[in-house]
This record gives C-alpha cells, sequence and structure tokens, in this order.
C-alpha cells in the first residue's frame, strides 16, 4: 500500500489571525476518517506572514479517494469560514503519493 500525503498552503488575513487559529483547533478535533493516518497543521515560517499548510497523510490511495471531508455538518461550517478568512488566489494543493521502491 502507497501512502498519500495531500496538503493544502493557504494565507490567512492579517485580521483573521485568531479567528483562523480557534477555528482551525476545532477544525483538528473533527478530522476523522477510515484511512487517514494523521491531519496536522503548520505555520509556514518566511517572509510571508500568516501561511499555514494542512498535512493529510493517508495509509492508502484508496483511503485518499475515498475521503470525504464533508461528512459532518460543523466541519463544512468551520471549513466555509476558514475559506472565507484566506487571501484570494493563495491557496496551493498537493498530492504526493508514495512510491513502492520494493
Amino acid at each position: 500500500m502507497n501512502k498519500v500525503i495531500f496538503t493544502i498552503q493557504y494565507e490567512i488575513k492579517v485580521d483573521k489571525r485568531e479567528e483562523y487559529l480557534s477555528s482551525i483547533k476545532e477544525l483538528k478535533l473533527l478530522v476523522k476518517a477510515d484511512g487517514l493516518e494523521n491531519y496536522s497543521v503548520y505555520e509556514v515560517k518566511g517572509k510571508k506572514t500568516n501561511v499555514f499548510e494542512e498535512v493529510f497523510i493517508f495509509i492508502s490511495k484508496e483511503a485518499f479517494d475515498n475521503f470525504d471531508d464533508g461528512e459532518n455538518e460543523r466541519m463544512d461550517i468551520l471549513v466555509s469560514k476558514i475559506e472565507d478568512m484566506k487571501l484570494a488566489n493563495s491557496t496551493h494543493y498537493n498530492t504526493l503519493i508514495e512510491l513502492d521502491l520494493n
């Protein structure tokens, strides 16, 4: 089984930082799924401020393909709220699929 790492990186509006931190903390408690090995949120250090990256690690491509982050109404509300806090055009997605080198 090849693991999958899925990341979402974005920048939050400066005046929304505290609201974002509160929302993402609650979201982290809700994000659960079969085959989701880990979900973490990181702040990206560099020249820009308020850049964050969500990292999902799935046990397999199948688990990633079956992931539905819309299973929970409260999660949907938080995701929508976080979307509104983001700077326009700052979101970048990345999907990494582990190579089978055996």
